[in-house]
């Protein structure tokens, strides 16, 4: 028996590839299918089966794609109800993979599908549970992202998350490995350790979730403090359940190599939005007017969901040389599958076509300091709340990234601040963002608050400034 954990960092999402004499099983795999394809024909296994833990809001799945291609059935829990061809398994249902088994426990909470898998050894043993987004480590998953589908309130999925855990997964032995679907860096979490395996033993020491009084405290612990999911949760929910184009079509439209005269038009035609995936450091300094940065350096994927939220929007791209084919898959990840194709020969050649391009007004920490010593500033630092939280510049307005289409409009034209995040990576998104609606009121700042506290610039944390937080509103 081989278990390999195929991890992907940018949606700290883990997918499963099993292999037991001959056969072989992958659980929640990602969407591009050759990887796994690969790795079954250098094993020289059988593909028996696709297990998904669940309909998956965060990610778009390789389920239909593998299965077409492998032949191989998909498998859901109890009271699935996808619009394709499933094997939709009994609670405690047995699938025979060589040697082993693996068991079905269905554990509805985060959706009503939702399913772990328990896998038990050729002697017998109960060794490992692949607890999708049922369980994780340090935490356990949301449960408001099925409210309306499931007509239930989160308080009352949360209720039936408590009995799932409660009730079918701490009975379990504690030398049990667990396999969560992700980790730290996952809207479908919000306590998750960085660590993506562990045994059920020191998660029953450790998780808080699983040290609750009782079913009431449960709930209030694990709904308090839910961030709104991101918009394109929804929608790729809808694909998982539905369907959707292959990943194949997706690529090879997405690869559709255009020349300036031709992106520009298409651009203007289409009504696409211009995304540029080269890094902050590349952007700022150059970049075709309206376009929209999102790096492929960082948690690319998450924040095109986050920022652009319908999967439905025509994408052009600009990349770096060679970057084309990893644009695409990560974009198709979560569900933007209308990639209208690239720029070819990436920026330079846009700028070397003698077209109209802008830039974005940064300057270094050091400059920041300078500048803010001779005057009095309006500061915004768009970190998550928590990263405010910890440390953040004296009198510096807290507003996130992830909720910018929120505060955007209640930022005045011409009053000039100054914006900052932690490295520079989502600054920029900002910015771009920013100047793509029109405002050029601002200034950011080269290498974030990373940089600013090498510097003198006075800093506070948040028990002695809660008042700055609402004061843009």
């Amino acid at each position: 028996m081989k278990i390999e954990q195929i991890y992907t960092g940018c949606l700290a999402q883990g997918a499963y590839y099993i292999t037991s004499a001959g056969e072989a099983v992958i659980i929640d795999p990602l969407r591009e299918t050759q990887p796994y394809i690969d790795r079954l024909m250098r094993d020289g296994v059988q593909l028996k089966y696709i297990f998904e833990t669940h309909f998956h809001a965060d990610f778009v799945s390789g389920h239909l794609d593998l299965s077409s291609k492998t032949g191989a059935p998909i498998v859901y829990g109890q009271t699935a109800n996808p619009e394709f061809d499933a094997l939709i398994a009994e609670d405690h249902q047995i699938f025979e993979i060589g040697t082993i088994k693996i068991k079905v426990l269905h554990t509805p909470g985060h959706t009503l599908e939702s399913s772990c898998y328990l896998l038990i050894d050729e002697n017998g043993v109960e060794k490992v549970l692949f607890s999708g987004d049922t369980l994780f480590l340090g935490d356990v998953g949301r449960p408001d992202l099925a409210q309306k589908s499931a007509h239930m309130t989160q308080e009352e999925l949360a209720g039936l998350l408590y009995d799932s855990i409660y009730n079918k997964i701490l009975p379990l032995h504690d030398d049990i490995t667990v396999y969560p679907a992700h980790g730290a860096g996952s809207a479908c979490g919000k306590n998750m350790q960085k660590e993506t395996v562990d045994t059920l033993g020191n998660q029953k020491r450790t998780n808080y979730a699983l040290n609750q009084k009782d079913k009431q405290s449960f709930v209030e612990k694990v709904t308090d403090g839910l961030l709104p999911p991101p918009a394109y949760f929804g929608m790729n929910v809808m694909m998982n359940k539905k369907g959707y184009n292959s990943f194949d079509k997706v690529l090879s439209q997405g690869l559709h190599a255009m020349v300036p005269e031709q992106f520009e038009e298409t651009a203007e035609a289409s009504g696409a939005l211009i995304l540029d995936v080269r890094t902050n450091r590349e952007f700022v300094k150059d970049f075709i007017p309206q376009s929209v940065n999102i790096g492929l350096d960082g948690d690319f994927a998450p924040w095109v969901g986050a920022l652009i939220g319908d999967v439905n929007q025509p994408i052009l791209l600009v990349t770096e040389k060679g970057d084309e084919v990893e644009a695409v898959t990560r974009l198709s990840r979560v569900g933007f599958d209308y990639i209208v194709g690239y720029l070819e020969g990436s920026f330079e050649a846009w700028k070397k076509s003698g077209k109209e391009t802008d830039r974005v007004n940064r300057i270094s920490a050091e400059q920041f300091e300078k500048e803010i010593k001779e005057k009095k500033a309006k500061i915004i630092d768009i970190r998550r709340e928590s990263e405010y939280h910890a440390e953040h510049v004296h009198e510096a307005y807290s507003k996130p990234l992830a909720y910018i289409n929120e505060w955007i409009h209640k930022i005045g034209e011409e009053e000039h601040f100054y914006m900052h995040c932690g490295s520079g990576y989502r600054s920029t998104m900002a910015a771009s963002i920013l100047q793509a609606r029109g405002y050029r009121n601002f200034t950011e700042i080269e290498g974030g608050f990373k940089a600013i506290a090498s510097t003198g610039i006075p800093t506070s944390d948040f028990v002695c400034q809660t008042k700055v937080l609402n004061k843009l509103d």
